[in-house]
């Protein structure tokens, strides 16, 4: 029992480890042309912690990737961070209480899809916020085309690392 719990949490420090090095490498060297858009490649292991491990831990994976990669970046309590952050809180939200509930009726690519949009939403309403306009939600029909298939992307990356932690998982017994 107590050797299941580590290799578990051995397992969520690694998808906390990836994420945080992934989402760095995102703000270092943004490979989308439009401003502030980003692939979203963190979300991979949000997204896997929520279907192997369960919503509290896919939570946390991503609260904590959050926190740690503004840490490291130095932008812990800027606008960058509560950007990030306010959409990787509501984003994981949807997305785990999809995986809760429509699990069988809808895949991890359309998971992943709405997550995207929803980050996108978040971000842009945080920034309504703190710069009193909602002249920034003309930015949201860019911000949905690059959603959407970056969305396909991490839900496909998702469903492959899936498949192969799975098998790894059963051979330990978490």
């Amino acid at each position: 029992m107590r050797r299941q719990k580590t290799f578990k949490l051995v397992h969520i420090a690694l998808l906390i480890a990836m994420a945080t090095i992934i989402n760095i490498f995102e703000k270092i060297f943004p490979v989308l042309p439009v401003a502030g858009a980003k692939l979203g490649l963190a979300n991979i292991f949000s997204l896997v912690g929520l279907n192997l491990f369960g919503f509290v831990d896919g939570f946390t994976i991503a609260i904590t990737r959050a926190i740690l990669a503004s840490l490291i970046t130095g932008t812990f309590g800027t606008a960058v961070f509560f950007l990030s952050f306010s959409g990787a809180i509501t984003s994981t939200l949807v997305m785990g209480l999809m995986v809760r509930f429509l699990k069988g009726k809808t895949s991890n690519i359309g998971i992943s899809i709405v997550g995207a949009i929803v980050h996108n939403a978040t971000q842009l309403f945080v920034t309504s916020i703190f710069l009193n306009s909602f002249y920034f939600y003309s930015y949201l029909p860019y911000m949905l085309f690059f959603a959407i298939p970056t969305g396909i992307f991490v839900g496909v990356t998702t469903n492959y690392l899936i498949k192969k932690l799975s098998k790894i998982l059963k051979v330990q017994e978490i």
